[in-house]
């Protein structure tokens, strides 16, 4: 399914690319990072109109913990119920210093 951040309103979050490398079979793990990670309501809806909670859950099991803030982590651990994939030990801590 060809993304179109025009019409998921979501095309800030893509500032450095072209719509058309926008893919949701290829570059799929890039599109769920910047929608959870600093999608907004309509964002959230487009993407889980266009592949289901459970897809989205297992991709969050297996690569959340790396690609996602700790804040985001937390967030979509309650919501899709489920432990984010691999986390680096350093990137554990809330407010690490």
């Amino acid at each position: 399914m060809r993304f179109s951040a025009r019409a998921a309103g979501a095309r800030r979050l893509f500032p450095h690319f072209e719509e058309d490398e926008l893919d949701l079979q290829h570059s799929r793990s890039l599109i769920l990072t910047r929608l959870l990670e600093d999608g907004d309501g309509a964002d959230l809806a487009w993407l889980t109109a266009a592949l289901p909670e459970a897809e989205i859950g297992e991709w969050f099991a297996r690569h959340g913990g790396r690609q996602l803030s700790v804040r985001s982590r937390e967030l979509w651990r309650v919501v899709f119920g489920r432990e984010p994939g691999p986390v680096h030990p350093q990137a554990r801590a809330l407010w690490p210093l």
